[in-house]
């Protein structure tokens, strides 16, 4: 576990001293933690300046500011709605990283016009997709921004490295109403729990870029931007290449699940759930009100870590409830309406759950923010 930032002799640093104020299930964020998280950011990138932490882990305004008052106004996106929030909020610049169809490319270009102080980017790994952002920003008199996407191993979006990825490149320098952002590549499928290992596949997987960068500009094209990392890799490739900037996104909350994948870095927990135990059926059965409206299910159990010494079985999940299976004496100190901590195994989607989350100040939870960026539409 990693060391409490509260005081010695106090609570540990997950309980609240108000948990009668809080509604259960809850998802509590703890203000100096995320700060701090922050801080290692920065530090683990060596400076703001190539940051672009990724606003899907937490969708919150709060906490967008956060990273504003540490000096870093950069920022990437899942969603128009996650890239409207970051600019509501005072950022600079956000990369939408995810290709925009259908509606999203006419709305994309709203964003533009409607935020002329924030720049925006946005991926693409196709003609056909050049060719609807480039309609839609001459017909919303905008200029976009458009980074190519490249797939560098994970295979689930973007176009491989090479001859056809040049080719695309040259066609977005000469497409009407867009701008040559630069290169996309994102590196989600390298999680290897050796850190030389991974960072001899970090970097193999990134030469590619770096070759395709250099081929483009050596034929007097712009690459203004070179994007990439996920949250594993990202002092890794922040070290490999001056240019570069990196996404990490799930450090500012930390969870289990990526403590676990990524045991060489040192981040918080910042984020855990509150939740009650609502009934015993059995004998050393306990059921939570953690079901799976709660907390992101897409994993196999255990899909939370628990803040106790007692390791329960998983026995049972579904909407509301999760049974949980412990010794005898261990659910012996447990009753009904007893107040229950725990780590999510990936917060991103578990914060995706909740309406509005608690922030906790000084061991208390004190705010509640409204989760803004959950919504698949803001304003735009």
């Amino acid at each position: 576990m990693n060391t409490p930032l509260q005081p010695s002799g106090t609570l540990p640093w997950w309980e609240i001293s108000n948990p009668e104020d809080v509604p259960s299930p809850a998802l509590l964020i703890y203000v100096s933690r995320v700060e701090e998280n922050i801080r290692r950011m920065i530090q683990a990138a060596g400076g703001t300046t190539r940051l672009r932490p990724h606003v899907k882990t937490h969708k919150l305004p709060q906490i967008i500011e956060m990273h504003l008052r540490q000096g870093i106004d950069k920022f990437k996106a899942a969603t128009i709605a996650e890239s409207e929030m970051a600019a509501a909020a005072g950022a600079r610049d956000v990369l939408l990283a995810h290709q925009p169809v259908g509606p999203g490319v006419e709305r994309f270009a709203e964003l533009n016009r409607r935020f002329p102080k924030t720049k925006f980017h946005t991926i693409a790994d196709c003609a056909e997709t050049l060719q609807a952002l480039s309609k839609a920003a001459q017909h919303a008199h905008v200029i976009l921004s458009v980074l190519i996407d490249l797939n560098v191993g994970m295979n689930r979006t973007g176009i491989e490295p090479g001859p056809a990825a040049a080719d695309l490149y040259r066609r977005l320098c000469n497409t009407p109403g867009l701008m040559a952002g630069g290169l996309h590549a994102y590196d989600g499928h390298l999680k290897s729990t050796d850190h030389e290992a991974l960072s001899r596949d970090a970097r193999s997987a990134f030469d590619r870029v770096l070759k395709l960068r250099e081929e483009l500009r050596a034929a007097g094209l712009p690459v203004p931007l070179t994007a990439s990392s996920g949250t594993p890799t990202f002092p890794i490739l922040a070290a490999s290449d001056p240019e570069v900037e990196v996404g990490a996104g799930t450090t500012v909350l930390w969870d289990a699940g990526q403590e676990a994948a990524s045991p060489d870095l040192k981040f918080e927990h910042a984020a855990v759930l509150l939740t009650r135990v609502i009934s015993k059926p059995l004998p050393g059965r306990v059921c939570l009100d953690l079901g799976h409206k709660s907390v992101a299910s897409e994993m196999p159990q255990p899909r939370v870590r628990f803040l106790m010494d007692a390791e329960p079985v998983f026995a049972m999940h579904s909407e509301e409830h999760l049974a949980l299976d412990f010794p005898l004496d261990a659910a012996a100190g447990l009753s009904v309406g007893s107040v229950v901590y725990a780590i999510p195994k990936h917060v991103c989607p578990t914060v995706a759950l909740h309406n509005e989350v608690y922030a906790v100040r000084e061991g208390r939870a004190a705010e509640r923010w409204p989760v803004t960026a959950r919504a698949r539409r803001i304003t735009v």
